[in-house]
């Protein structure tokens, strides 16, 4: 931990030095929350988002929060180790960036046609009316890849064994949950008199209730569906490595992990719901990952169990740039030799791809520095080839 903020009704716990002025005013909004548990711990990589900064962990009494889980529910990232070295791939690395690009849809594309009902979630969507409204159409989503700062990356570890990294979520059907109960909250917020201002952007849904009970049960399909989405495109990106390589890679080991929702969990004594929003759960002992930027080093981590941070740890670097910001500020041609000089295969192309450069991240270095009270680093992972939406 870095430093500890005290002004407020209950601590804000940091684990970064300087944090943007937004993202600072969000905390303390958080910590403001009557039903608020302990404090709020911060993560290094955090950065503002909407109602709570992005890196940011919360518990609370008795009730749930859907701007404190994110409008990407379930966003999260699958690994898998293969028995293949960078010199016994880097002859195909070519044909099979292709052949993923072929498979798995980026950016707003679907599937043209539905997946397989095996690689859905195997919940039933009774009583999920969101889910329910979105179903046909995510059976074309699951097993695609999004756009942000969602990717799929080949990477190296220090022995130069090859490893596939993937970062997405839930794709519409988690933000089409998000914003239906987020404005459930709202409306029930300003039926109460509710003594959370709305500005705040932290309208919240009382455990008990039936719109509570909606949201936790759609919000955990949401979190299933991320995961099968991942389950499917890591599946197909090994397929296509295997048909390139002539090698079966199809029983990879993989790890797949979520890094937006929310859990009933036991905390100093209570049960309490634990939001993450962009942040990793970090028991000791459990794996976890934690990407960089796309001309960075990733981590697989193993975490401590840290009582301060909820037991949590970041989700990656974080930004220090606006999107926007990054479009103006960051020079094209530096960014592209920083990755060319690594001889990474990258997908800054033009100035609109600089929201994802490298300069827009903050420096994946500092972001594990200051979390070694968290998560123990397992392994450290180079990048050779990038896709992104």
């Amino acid at each position: 931990m870095r430093q500890v903020i005290s002004t407020e009704r209950v601590p804000i716990k940091l684990w970064l030095e300087d944090m943007e002025e937004g993202a600072l005013e969000q905390a303390k909004n958080l910590a403001n929350l009557p039903f608020l548990y302990k404090w709020v711990a911060i993560m290094p990589d955090s950065h503002q988002g909407y109602g709570m900064p992005i890196g940011g962990v919360i518990a609370t009494y008795n009730v749930i929060i859907p701007h404190a889980v994110g409008s990407d529910v379930g966003c999260g990232m699958s690994v898998a180790e293969l028995p293949l070295t960078v010199e016994e791939l880097s002859p195909h690395l070519r044909d099979v960036l292709q052949g993923i690009r072929e498979l798995v849809p980026v950016g707003f594309n679907n599937h043209e046609v539905a997946q397989e009902s095996m690689w859905m979630p195997d919940i039933g969507i009774n009583d999920l009316p969101i889910a329910d409204a979105n179903y046909k159409r995510a059976f074309k989503q699951v097993g695609t890849l999004g756009g942000g700062n969602h990717f799929i990356e080949l990477q190296a570890d220090e022995d130069g064994k090859v490893h596939v990294m993937l970062h997405s979520g839930s794709r519409n059907l988690g933000y089409q949950v998000a914003k239906h109960y987020n404005k459930v909250a709202i409306e029930l917020n300003e039926r109460w008199h509710s003594s959370v201002p709305k500005e705040w952007e932290l309208a919240f849904l009382p455990i008990g209730t039936e719109e509570a009970r909606n949201y936790i049960n759609e919000m955990k399909y949401c979190v299933e569906f991320a995961k099968c989405n991942r389950g499917l495109m890591m599946h197909n990106i090994l397929s296509v490595l295997s048909l390139n390589l002539d090698r079966d890679f199809m029983n990879a080991e993989t790890i797949n992990i979520a890094h937006n929702y929310a859990t009933l969990e036991s905390h100093f004594g209570k049960n309490v719901w634990v939001h993450r929003k962009g942040a990793t759960s970090a028991k000791e002992g459990e794996l976890g990952i934690i990407p960089g930027s796309q001309g960075t080093k990733s981590y697989i981590v193993r975490g401590k169990g840290n009582k301060d941070s909820f037991m949590s740890c970041s989700h990656g670097a974080g930004r220090k740039m606006g999107r926007k910001q990054a479009k103006r500020e960051l020079n094209l041609e530096e960014e592209q030799r920083k990755l060319d000089e690594q001889g990474i295969l990258h997908s800054i192309r033009g100035v609109g791809d600089l929201d994802e450069a490298t300069g827009a991240y903050k420096d994946i270095n500092v972001v594990m520095e200051n979390q070694a009270d968290l998560v123990d680093i397992v392994k450290e992972l180079r990048p050779l080839a990038v896709v992104k939406g």
